[in-house]
């Protein structure tokens, strides 16, 4: 067994519920279900975070997911669909290697309540302007 569960589900170390395969990228059923048909889409080679994948692996990864997406839209007719991506330990990563969770969303499934106390309040225009061209100066 190696340090990275996905290390070892790609390996076939352990167990896992495939829905994808290809040389560079896999998709499996996320063990924790949190609501069924969550999968996940990661890359096979082991990249720890998502400032370390390159721009061709994430698009590829990114189009596996769109896939995947649209495979569950067909089977299970969703009212939504949750696309996401942790990184980092205060993001809430809790395997370190980068991969999207795909979730099929009911309007009574009771998770993933982002903004549970309202959507925040609007920033200012010269405070998101001038935050806008910092980052923009770093691309």
């Amino acid at each position: 067994m190696s340090e990275c569960v996905f290390c070892d589900i790609i390996a076939g170390r352990v167990p896992a519920s495939f829905v994808y395969r290809d040389d560079r990228v896999v998709a499996f059923m996320d063990l924790r279900q949190a609501v069924p048909g969550h999968v996940l889409v990661v890359p096979r080679r082991h990249i720890p975070d998502l400032y370390a994948i390159s721009e061709a692996t994430a698009g590829h990864l990114m189009s596996i997911a769109v896939r995947v997406a649209k495979a569950l839209a067909a089977d299970q007719r969703p009212a939504g669909l949750n696309l996401w991506q942790s990184n980092g330990e205060a993001g809430g990563q809790e395997v370190p290697h980068v991969h999207l969770h795909v979730q099929p969303r009911r309007a009574d499934d009771g998770i993933l309540h982002l903004y549970r106390h309202g959507l925040p309040a609007p920033s200012d225009r010269p405070s998101l302007d001038a935050l806008a061209e910092r980052i923009s100066a770093r691309l």
